[in-house]
């Protein structure tokens, strides 16, 4: 969000506040006679709701371990997480792919927009499941590629009779 308000900066030389030197004078009165309220441009960035960055941090502080963990069976075994009791533990271990990959477009959305990543949040919780986020992904990158190197493919997002049947 940009907010656009008059600026207090000094003025250069080839302009010259009209009336008297009183701070209620905002109008600058420029060398063509032309009447200019001088605005200063500030970039500010808009702050996530309380509620957003709650979730953001319940869901990163639990999807990290279950990628490590994840990531440890396809590299030990060759195949993803079991599905568990009414497929619980593979939708956990999908659902935290999701997040890390939200948290890290949130992330690069917000550094794009204003410069800077994601706000600390309580306790500087959302700033760790930001650096976490990024660590999970790289690492994704890394044991996906060694995966896809040694064995010619990852696996499906679906439990196959390969792995589990």
């Amino acid at each position: 969000m940009l907010l656009l308000y008059p600026a207090t900066a000094s003025l250069p030389s080839s302009m010259q506040l009209q009336g008297s030197n009183n701070s209620s004078s905002s109008s600058i009165k420029c060398r063509r006679g032309e009447l200019h309220m001088p605005l200063k441009v500030m970039g500010m960035a808009k702050e996530s709701s309380d509620l957003t960055e709650k979730v953001a941090i319940a869901g990163g502080l639990v999807s990290a371990p279950v990628i490590a963990w994840s990531l440890y069976t396809l590299k030990t075994t060759g195949c993803g997480l079991p599905p568990g009791p009414g497929g619980s533990i593979g939708a956990l271990e999908g659902v935290s792919y999701l997040i890390v990959v939200g948290i890290v477009g949130w992330s690069l959305y917000t550094k794009y927009k204003t410069g800077s990543g994601l706000p600390n949040g309580p306790f500087g919780l959302l700033g760790a499941v930001e650096g976490l986020s990024y660590l999970s992904l790289l690492a994704i990158v890394g044991v996906f590629g060694l995966q896809f190197f040694e064995k010619g493919s990852i696996p499906g997002p679906l439990p196959s009779d390969q792995c589990f049947g």
